[in-house]
């Protein structure tokens, strides 16, 4: 009976220490095929920033958050590439009637991100991206290492300075 018990207790143990282990899985870009915003298909999980972190945001054009979260970051998106070398890449979830607005909006505003459109919410569903703007970090091993929905004047501070920490090497998994 207590080798019965001893024997229960190691096997508890130890699915609690592999189910800790597992909990730190690492999250990488799926493979969707989807397009840039001139048309060329490209595959999500190929995304880089040439070993540097990058921005994937999602976004439509019918989103006011989502258009001053990109409107706030766009007044200083120079000077952090300078200094960080990130680069961000914006995912339309417009649809295939709203997507051709997407063009007259970007070259509107002049916003030069890099632009993808995911008409079909292949990608987003894959994100699982429930609400907009969702912003994700990718770091330069290519693992989304944060997350965050919403926009608030002044969150896009919080996304250079983990940027920031990233190029320095600390952890900013959350």
């Amino acid at each position: 009976m207590k080798k019965l018990i001893l024997i229960t207790l190691c096997l508890l143990i130890s699915g609690v220490i592999f189910s800790q282990i597992n909990e730190k899985k690492v999250k990488k870009l799926p493979s969707i095929v989807i397009k840039t915003i001139d048309g060329k298909t490209i595959n999500t999980s190929e995304l880089s920033n040439n070993g540097k972190p990058f921005v994937i945001t999602f976004w439509a054009t019918w989103c006011k958050p989502c258009q001053k979260e990109l409107a706030a970051i766009n007044e200083v998106y120079e000077e952090w590439q300078k200094e960080t070398g990130m680069k961000i890449i914006v995912v339309s979830i417009d649809d295939a009637r709203s997507s051709a607005n997407v063009l007259p909006i970007v070259n509107g505003k002049g916003w030069s991100y890099q632009f993808l459109l995911d008409v079909n919410s292949d990608f987003k569903r894959a994100m699982n991206v429930n609400n907009i703007p969702h912003t994700f970090i990718i770091n330069s091993n290519g693992e989304i290492v944060w997350q965050h929905t919403s926009f608030s004047e002044g969150s896009e501070l919080e996304l250079i300075e983990l940027i920031r920490k990233l190029n320095k090497g600390e952890d900013i998994s959350k």
